[in-house]
């Protein structure tokens, strides 16, 4: 055997090895490959080719991709800020956490959209039920009605982030929405040619204002109906 064919052999053999695989790194993994293809490019199968493996090994840690969902969006979760107790008001301090919970979804590419279909179930995520319901019963907010509010709460802001990510995801343009409201005739859309300065305004304070609506709400809320149905039934019957 020559020099030449013995270091080619070795050259071989000293490749870098793999990183070992585990949850952590199958997770850092797919939020990457989130990040840059969007939910709709995210796969067992790519995840594994990301990491030079096949799919098969990521079913020893996952049973589905939806376990893997689930951990991808609970790690997301630890960027929430959560409010140092008693510093404000609790409503106050809920916008605020509310707030963060936006911010962290819609500057993830993919997160919000994650979020909508998936729900957390780890630390991050009890961390943050935990607190919302904590400054929900601070408001005296009655503590069966808190445990509905606080779902309403995190659906609005996490379909604000969707819907809001999206448009930017897409480069959208409000020019034809503009144009639109502002040529409306007043003969035919009274209402809309009459409101066109407001329906078009706002930005970012719709977000404040929405929240301040469901907690004033909230606060004033009826009593629960007694739950007859399981929260995993399906919400609305199909129709024959």
């Amino acid at each position: 055997m020559t020099k030449q064919e013995i270091h080619q052999i070795v050259s071989r053999r000293s490749r870098p090895a793999k990183a070992p695989l585990g949850r952590d790194i199958i997770v850092t993994t797919a939020l990457d490959l989130l990040s840059r293809d969007g939910l709709s490019g995210l796969s067992l199968r790519k995840a594994a080719a990301a990491l030079d493996t096949g799919p098969a090994s990521l079913y020893v840690y996952f049973a589905n991709l939806g376990e893997l969902h689930t951990l991808m969006l609970d790690r997301a979760l630890s960027a929430v800020a959560l409010p140092a107790a008693r510093e404000g008001g609790w409503r106050e301090r809920l916008t605020f956490v509310l707030a963060s919970y936006l911010h962290v979804l819609y500057n993830g590419h993919g997160l919000a959209q994650l979020a909508l279909s998936t729900i957390p179930t780890g630390p991050n995520a009890l961390r943050l039920l935990e607190t919302l319901l904590e400054l929900l019963l601070e408001g005296g907010i009655d503590q069966a009605v808190a445990a509905w509010a606080v779902d309403l709460l995190v659906l609005h802001v996490t379909s604000v982030a969707a819907e809001q990510s999206v448009r930017r995801d897409q480069g959208y343009s409000f020019g034809p929405v503009i144009g639109a409201i502002n040529a409306v005739s007043e003969a035919d859309y009274p209402r809309i040619h009459g409101l066109r300065e407001e329906l078009l305004s706002g930005g970012l304070a719709r977000f404040g204002w929405g929240v301040d609506v469901l907690i004033n709400g909230i606060l004033h809320a009826p009593t629960l109906p007694i739950a007859t149905e399981d929260i995993a039934k399906p919400f609305v019957k199909p129709t024959e």
